[in-house]
């Protein structure tokens, strides 16, 4: 069994006082830099197997299965992907952190744990896409997986194409699509002078470097 990871960016969207808080555990047809994208009813299959026990997936923090941290009293699927409702456990210590940073917006991102049991791989885009997926936890994540993916490529030196690089350049970046892909095909000249004054790349590939060391891979 492959467990594998994704997060939906701004995922959190409303947090009350008492732990409660809801948003998006993953959002349908968005492309990861994995290319990978979830279809929307992929979750269905899952979420009944859950509400047929009467519980639901662990909630984690940053996927870390010592550290619970809370409890989900609702999962479902709507238009724009799978909504999540649940509660922090404030008298747990790391659930205390994470709510005081939910609340002051230091922390937005869920990211959910998962087993793919259906999915079909575009051969001309390499994207694949996840018609089924088993749920097995929730996770409450300071990076996004995509931006984490983004790190750890950019490292290992894992971008061996031009559209690789493309997707590093808007997706964790910053760069406008059109700039991503001058950049990409041209280098720093192709841009227009003012985008011209970036930091440069090695002090860009230290910073990279530095949030790498401080995941727990």
């Amino acid at each position: 069994m492959k467990i594998e990871r994704m997060a939906a960016p701004m995922a959190v969207e409303h947090v009350q006082a008492e732990g409660r808080f809801r948003g998006y555990a993953s959002v349908f047809e968005v492309e990861d830099l994995g290319r990978d994208r979830v279809a929307p009813g992929a979750f269905r299959r899952s979420l009944a197997e859950w509400r047929r026990r009467g519980t639901w997936p662990k909630m984690l923090w940053q996927h870390d299965a010592r550290e619970p941290i809370g409890v989900w009293e609702s999962m479902r699927e709507d238009g724009r992907g799978l909504e999540v409702e649940g509660r922090l456990l404030l008298d747990v210590q790391r659930a205390s952190e994470a709510h005081a940073l939910l609340r002051a917006g230091a922390l937005d991102g869920l990211s959910v744990g998962y087993e793919t049991v259906e999915a079909v791989r575009d051969e001309a885009s390499g994207t694949r896409t996840l018609n089924e997926i088993k749920l097995w936890e929730v996770s409450l994540v300071t990076f996004p997986m995509n931006q984490l993916a983004t790190v750890a490529a950019v490292k290992a030196a894992e971008i061996r194409t031009i559209r690789d690089f493309e997707a590093v350049l808007r997706d964790a970046l910053g760069f406008s699509r059109r700039d991503a892909r001058r950049l990409a095909s041209g280098g720093f000249k192709a841009l227009p002078p003012r985008d011209a004054a970036v930091p440069g790349i090695e002090g860009l590939r230290a910073e990279l470097e530095r949030a790498a060391g401080a995941l727990d891979y």
